[in-house]
């Protein structure tokens, strides 16, 4: 017989607090667009979200999700063999396609198009496409950021095939190579999808190094993104 998340949770709690007085368990499952999962405390009560993607998850994964967050809240040590668990069950390839597809249908993507103040990315991917893949790469969707982050200088979003570039880099004085690497960066995972094997996902493969520091300028640009940040 199967057992509900709600009773998982309680039983994980006392298997963690032992002597401890147990506080009520609110568990709902939401529409996230991610494999989210979140837990407080408040007036003594537990309050636990879970993506809705883990609503059909069997009762050790979801043994294992209760153990973590419970672990974290109070700050006990994770089990690695329940840590081990949850990130073979998250990445493994039924999982991270559904998430996608999730993320895909769900998820809100701000465009803000590829025209800056002082660069077009569109400009710099067809020089650095021609340059570098034989101009055999699909232009993905790209967009400068709403905000000046100096925390995510860029990402490559899979889902939406969206290339995004930190904004603080639509500058006169951002040298044209640094704007060069950091969009020929984000190409490469185009070229070089994360791989997932087991437990671990490999966001920068050995080849994808190895291509990276064929960049005429990754010295200098290494350099002042250091100065910079």
């Amino acid at each position: 017989m199967s057992i509900n998340a709600a009773t998982i949770f309680a039983e994980e709690y006392r298997a963690l607090r032992p002597r401890a007085p147990m506080p009520e368990i609110h568990l709902r499952f939401k529409r996230y667009t991610s494999l989210s999962t979140r837990i407080q405390l408040k007036d003594e009560k537990l309050q636990v979200s879970l993506s809705d993607l883990l609503e059909g998850a069997p009762e050790p994964i979801l043994r294992a999700i209760a153990h973590i967050l419970l672990a974290k809240l109070y700050r006990k040590p994770i089990d690695p063999t329940q840590n081990l668990r949850y990130r073979r069950y998250t990445n493994s390839a039924a999982i991270s396609e559904k998430a996608e597809q999730i993320r895909r249908i769900r998820g809100r993507k701000v465009n803000l198009g590829p025209q800056g103040r002082f660069f077009n990315l569109e400009n710099v991917f067809d020089d650095l496409n021609l340059r570098f893949f034989h101009g055999l790469m699909g232009r993905p969707v790209l967009t400068w950021s709403s905000h000046a982050s100096r925390r995510s200088l860029g990402h490559y979003d899979a889902a939406h095939n969206t290339i995004v570039v930190s904004r603080i880099f639509d500058r006169p004085n951002c040298p044209l190579y640094v704007l060069e690497y950091l969009l020929y960066h984000e190409m490469l995972h185009l070229k070089h999808p994360i791989k997932v094997g087991g437990s671990r996902r490999c966001v920068h493969s050995k080849a994808f190094r190895d291509e990276e520091k064929l960049f005429p300028h990754w010295d200098e640009a290494q350099r002042f993104l250091k100065r910079f940040l």
